[in-house]
């Protein structure tokens, strides 16, 4: 019983950002699980790692696209979804940026950049998957959200306001869509070793003030996210939405 709830197998799922870091360990523990995945990403690796996932006996396709650019997350997203024979029953938004400046020098340009990729593309991508799931009364989505939704942050204006919307966002579509079958959640990541935290892993005193206060003594992997992931992408967590779930070694109760 215990292991039917979190069955995902023959599960059709897309993966925004399914390339590196956290969410090509989403896409994995997917994989892992028996899904069929589409992964979005936003350079050719995206292929490079689609042929390592298929080489493992995996089902999994992959499109590349510019998520800053609107009509290619409408596009990409249809192609993805082509990819999986016409049906969607998870989406995983995982892609996103980071800029790093002081609030009063940062770039609007950059401003921008961030906003499109990790808010704006992510309500597109829910919107279009919610249509999809909604003519059958079934779906999981999970947004990656952050830290940055709980803290301000610093030097990362952008990102923590695009953090922020992010726990919104998920909120108002659980208001929206789980009474009538779509599951809407978010995993917000503690402090994670991949290369979006590249700067500050070599800031020795930031490294070291960081990993002082995490109570499991160390920085995150992307092998930690896969337990969340298919928590919410089972029926495990039917009667689970509107969650921001910590994945973050017990950072925010120190």
């Amino acid at each position: 019983m215990t292991h039917s709830l979190f069955d995902i197998e023959g599960k059709k799922a897309i993966v925004t950002g399914g390339t590196r870091g956290l969410g090509r360990g989403m896409a994995e523990a997917l994989l892992e699980s028996g899904c069929e995945v589409a992964i979005i990403g936003s350079s050719d690796d995206v292929f490079r790692t689609v042929d390592v996932f298929r080489e493992k006996g995996w089902k999994c396709s992959g499109v590349q696209a510019d998520l800053r650019v609107r009509e290619e997350v409408y596009a990409s997203f249809e192609a993805a979804l082509k990819e999986l024979g016409g049906d969607l029953d998870i989406l995983v938004t995982a892609a996103g940026i980071q800029r790093r400046h002081s609030a009063e020098d940062f770039p609007v340009e950059e401003w921008d950049e961030v906003l499109s990729i990790n808010l704006n593309a992510v309500f597109i991508q829910c919107q279009l998957a919610g249509r999809i799931m909604l003519k059958k009364g079934y779906g999981k989505i999970i947004n990656v959200a952050s830290m940055a939704c709980f803290f301000g942050g610093q030097t990362v204006p952008a990102y923590s306001a695009a953090k922020g919307g992010v726990m919104q966002l998920t909120k108002e579509l659980t208001n929206d869509w789980v009474g009538r079958g779509i599951n809407v959640n978010a995993i917000a990541p503690g402090y994670m070793a991949t290369d979006m935290n590249s700067a500050l892993l070599a800031d020795e005193i930031r490294n070291r003030q960081i990993s002082e206060r995490i109570p499991a003594h160390r920085w995150g992997t992307e092998e930690d996210m896969k337990g969340a992931t298919i928590f919410l992408a089972s029926r495990a967590s039917d009667y689970v939405s509107g969650a921001i779930l910590p994945v973050d070694g017990g950072y925010l109760v120190k």
